[in-house]
Order: structure tokens, then C-alpha cells, then sequence
């Protein structure tokens, strides 16, 4: 809907699409998107939702996607055929107006699905507006539930995000920057690419254990930087292993996040991690800093 957003139209009815390929029109209904996660068989399934970017200056629009995502939400609700087997999400909207976030809170705890997503960010606004929209919903969510930030996968606003109050997130980043050469690293995302790595024979990260920098003899494939550097630029190849070595990062980082939580350690945690993400504290995120504060963490303080 976000992508196609100029080849389609929203009405209360559901969103028509004109086909990228052929021009042809195509219905998405709350109805049909239910019908479509139920013959997938995912465990988790989301509502079909209005979905306005953050950076509109249109709060009527706004609004009204709120409110009809809400009614979108009864129809999934009423359309949904295996419930007990699929977990069905509602997604909160309302811009970064956090009047509207709150209401639609309100109103989607109410119809007390299984899990809740926050939606409608990473679209371009500002980190501390996103920070204060994420921590306005988080405080009026059920605390069993799981709180899905949608799009959202740097590592940073992972951290971040899971201080103040979020569970789960998703996001194209690991895999999309991989097919630029881009490696995701505790030290930084680096540019492979970047000829400097041309004779570099260490791993893409010393000591990572996944399967693209183990060595051979830990069943690895002991792939190295000056690899990724050759290959990156001219075969699928180095999108591939950078792929999984970035999704293995990102799943290592919550793993992690989730261990430091289980053990009443997490702002431990987090200092660590920016420590090591920025030696010079200096260069902290603003945003990073002023948020984590509001939730008892002050990263300049050791």
C-alpha cells in the first residue's frame, strides 16, 4: 500500500491497486488479506490497516486512517478462520500525533487480540519523534502481550526500542543493505565495497560465529572481507553471505538483549553496546541518549 501508493486508492471498502505489471485492477479488502495469511499458515498474522507516512502534513488524513484501521481491525477479527492456530495482530496508527496513537490504543487493546503491532514509523521522521511515539504506546499496552515496532532493524533503534517497552520488530535493512556490499558489524556497518578490504583477509567479523565467518574447521565457510570485496560488485554471491551474516548479527543482538533483560541487566547492556558502537562518547545519537534517560538510562554516566 506504501510502495504502490501512487497506482492505488483507499476507500472504506478496502485499497485498489492498478497492477505494476499490466495495468490491471486488483481489490485488497480486511476480508481477503485475512483470507490470503490464512491458506499461507504463518503463525502470526497481521489486520490489513490505512497506513499514512509520519511525514504527512495532512492530520485529517491522518486521523482518519486511525479510525479506519479500528473497523478494518472488527472485520479481520470477524473474517479470521483459525484463530486458535494463528495469532492475529492489530497495528496502531495514528502518525506521530500521540493524542491519536493513545486512542488508537484504546480502542485496539479492547478488541484484545494475541499480540499488538505499532505501525506506520520508520517512513522518514525524525529518531525522537519515533522514540516518543513508541514509548507513548508501549506504557498503555497490555504488559503479557508482545509489542511489535514495525520496519524497524538498525541496530541502534533496536536497543533503543526494546528500553522502552518493544518486543519484536522486522525490517528489509539487513538483507537490502547486504546487496549494496554493506556488512553489519558490533562496530559499525561496513562498505566492503570499498577497496580498502581488497587484501583484507580477516573475517567480515572477527569472532562471529555465523556460518559466513566461521572457519572451515568450526564448519564454517570462512569467507573473508577481500572475498565479500571481489565478488560483491559482480555476482549475487556476496549478497547472499552478506545476507546471512547480517541476519545472524541482528538475531544474535536480540538474543542478547533478551538474555540481559532475563538477568536484570540490560542497562548494563546498552552501555555496552554503545561503548562499542561509538568509543568516542561524544558522537552518541542526541536522540539515543535523550530517550534512554526518560527510561532511567543515562549512557554518559558510567
Amino acid at each position: 500500500m506504501v510502495s504502490l501508493l501512487k497506482l492505488s486508492k483507499v476507500t472504506e471498502e478496502g485499497v485498489r491497486f492498478l497492477s505494476p505489471h499490466d495495468g490491471s485492477p486488483m481489490l485488497l479488502t480486511p476480508e481477503h488479506s485475512i483470507s490470503l495469511q490464512n491458506s499461507i499458515g504463518s503463525d502470526i498474522i497481521m489486520q490489513l490497516d490505512d497506513v499514512i507516512a509520519t511525514t504527512s502534513p495532512d492530520h485529517a488524513r491522518i486521523e482518519e486512517a486511525m479510525k479506519r484501521s479500528v473497523r478494518w481491525l472488527d472485520r479481520c477479527i470477524a473474517a479470521h478462520k483459525k484463530p486458535e492456530v494463528q495469532n492475529l495482530f492489530c497495528i496502531i496508527q495514528g502518525g506521530l500525533d500521540l493524542e491519536l496513537r493513545r486512542q488508537c490504543c484504546v480502542e485496539m487493546v479492547a478488541r484484545d487480540t494475541p499480540g499488538i503491532a505499532i505501525g506506520g514509523l520508520s517512513g522518514g521522521e525524525a529518531k525522537d519523534a519515533y522514540c516518543k511515539v513508541v514509548d507513548t504506546c508501549t506504557g498503555l499496552l497490555p504488559e503479557k502481550k508482545p509489542r511489535y515496532v514495525m520496519g524497524v532493524g538498525y541496530p541502534e533503534d533496536l536497543v533503543v526500542s526494546i528500553a522502552l517497552g518493544a518486543d519484536m520488530f522486522d525490517c528489509v535493512w539487513p538483507t537490502r543493505t547486504a546487496r549494496f556490499g554493506n556488512a553489519i558489524t558490533s562496530s559499525g556497518t561496513l562498505n566492503l565495497r570499498h577497496s580498502s578490504y581488497a587484501a583484507d583477509f580477516s573475517p567480515v567479523e572477527e569472532g562471529c560465529p555465523c556460518v559466513c565467518c566461521r572457519p572451515p574447521e568450526q564448519g564454517g565457510l570462512g569467507i573473508t572481507r577481500a572475498y565479500i570485496y571481489h565478488v560483491a560488485a559482480k555476482e549475487t554471491a556476496g549478497a547472499h553471505l552478506l545476507s546471512m551474516h547480517n541476519v545472524h548479527y541482528l538475531l544474535t543482538l536480540m538474543k542478547s538483549a533478551r538474555t540481559a533483560i532475563i538477568e536484570d541487566r540490560y542497562p548494563a547492556f546498552v552501555k555496552g553496546f554503545f561503548a562499542k558502537l561509538y568509543p568516542d562518547r561524544s558522537k552518541y545519537p542526541e536522540w539515543a541518549v535523550m530517550a534512554l534517560k526518560g527510561v532511567g538510562v543515562d549512557l554518559l554516566v558510567d
